[in-house]
């Protein structure tokens, strides 16, 4: 592949030779590629020895911070240990403490786990066993999922097929069939109504009414939904899936690849509802980035029916990596710290006062259009004017996530996510650990970009 030849030695390489994930050719091929060659806290730093921080938890993953030395000693004790078994036909100990401990943490009887790589894997389990578990129970023709206009589940087929985002699906068209996307909570509050009258909530019943209940396998959503910009339901949505879910026969699966371990102030942000899914996927902060690891929680009494059924016997699912001891092993040390340094209460403390802090800046600036999010888990909408009610144009909108916003990070030493699903966006995720001096860093950054953003949109 021929590259610009203008980076340091390590990028020239990584512009020749590392594909780059949802990226642009011309930010692979930039001269501003920035390669982290070391992490500490919730900070990385550069080639230059430059420090920024890193405002999105790597990727919404590293919510215990950079570089701690008990989670990186528990990978070497295992690696040392037994650096590789299965689950398959066997256990070993760190993957059943991990199960263990999970299952102790998971609201109501999600008691059995699924290991798996990464959170589109966790997805893609939760959408096998939903069809297994129906047909265990003689009802082979519930194969349908419904799930959310915009919503993000992975990136494998058949969770991308579940995936709400047209931009992304388009390339890899004909996807799994019978997936039905119905609205999201985009604007919904409480004030319009009890939720079993609001139009999000009545959608998803009509949808499963109008396939064909005895057709519909499960119904996927995210407590807090990424895409289109960190979704808040309106209160009683959760209990409205619940008994929709519960009326038709249909398994409700709260996707939690973002949403579990902290991000929300909770262990699962399904706790922060108040609502017991069928199934729960994980991954990221399971092991806080240290190593991949994703999973498929699981209430017993239908793991039990599936397994007992004769139609069922197993759950024909699995991989090489499930479960791996390293891996697992990584997820016992980290959320054992994080339940014994009480990193929940600090999300809980502090996220009203981010919240508090970016509806200043937005108070500040008419580009700003919405706050969304709670917990550590946010999302600020740009508009030409707040107040006039002008959108930006599509020239506007590129130059700010293209050019502006980079600029910006690159500026003020802090690492965010420019985003363009359905809207422009900055998304908004520090490391749980992030204390009060960090979130000061954090919102001085932000208040700096969105002044750069204002610049760039009214001259």
């Amino acid at each position: 592949m021929t590259t610009t030849g203008t980076g340091t030695g390590l990028r020239a390489k990584a512009q020749a030779h590392l594909g780059q994930h949802f990226t642009r050719r011309d930010v692979w091929q930039g001269e501003e590629l920035p390669v982290f060659v070391r992490s500490e806290g919730c900070h990385l730093y550069d080639e230059q020895g430059r420090r920024f921080l890193d405002g999105l938890a790597g990727l919404f993953c590293v919510n215990m911070g950079h570089s701690r030395s008990d989670i990186v000693a528990a990978a070497a004790e295992q690696m040392e240990t037994m650096a590789y078994s299965t689950n398959w036909g066997a256990a070993h100990p760190p993957s059943v403490e991990a199960a263990s401990l999970i299952a102790e943490l998971a609201p109501g009887d999600l008691d059995v786990t699924w290991f798996v790589n990464s959170g589109s894997e966790a997805v893609e389990t939760a959408i096998k066993f939903a069809r297994q578990y129906h047909r265990s129970q003689g009802q082979a023709g519930r194969t349908k999922i419904i799930s959310r206009s915009m919503a993000y589940h992975g990136v494998t087929l058949g969770a991308l097929s579940v995936t709400g985002l047209p931009k992304i699906r388009e390339p890899f068209m004909p996807l799994l069939e019978g997936v039905r996307h119905v609205p999201n909570t985009l604007g919904v509050t409480g004030d319009q109504g009890p939720a079993d009258a609001l139009e999000c909530v009545r959608a998803v019943e009509r949808a499963i009414l109008e396939e064909g209940p005895e057709t519909v396998a499960a119904v996927f959503a995210e407590p807090v939904q990424n895409g289109r910009g960190a979704l808040v339901p309106p209160d009683g949505y959760w209990q409205e899936l619940r008994r929709i879910c519960d009326r038709h026969g249909v398994l409700l699966v709260a996707d939690e690849v973002i949403c579990s371990f902290g991000r929300l102030g909770h262990w699962f942000g399904s706790g922060a509802f108040g609502t017991v899914p069928d199934m729960i996927t994980f991954a990221k902060g399971a092991t806080s980035g240290y190593a991949p690891l994703g999973g498929m929680i699981a209430r017993e009494p239908l793991v039990r029916a599936l397994y007992d059924s004769p139609l069922g016997g197993t759950f024909t699912h699995g991989a090489t990596w499930g479960g791996h001891p390293v891996s697992t092993a990584v997820a016992v040390a980290n959320i054992t710290a994080m339940r014994d340094e009480h990193v929940l209460d600090n999300v809980r403390t502090l996220g009203p006062e981010l919240r508090a802090g970016l509806e200043e800046i937005k108070q500040r600036h008419r580009v700003v259009k919405d706050v969304r999010g709670m917990g550590f888990f946010y999302a600020i909408e740009f508009t030409a004017d707040r107040d006039a009610g002008a959108e930006l144009s599509e020239e506007q909108s590129a130059r700010v996530l293209r050019e502006v916003l980079p600029a910006a990070f690159r500026k003020t030493g802090v690492v965010l996510r420019p985003d363009d699903r359905g809207a422009t966006m900055l998304m908004v995720s520090p490391p749980l650990v992030a204390d009060r001096e960090v979130l000061g860093e954090l919102l001085a950054g932000i208040a700096v970009m969105v002044d750069d953003v204002a610049r760039s949109v009214h001259g």
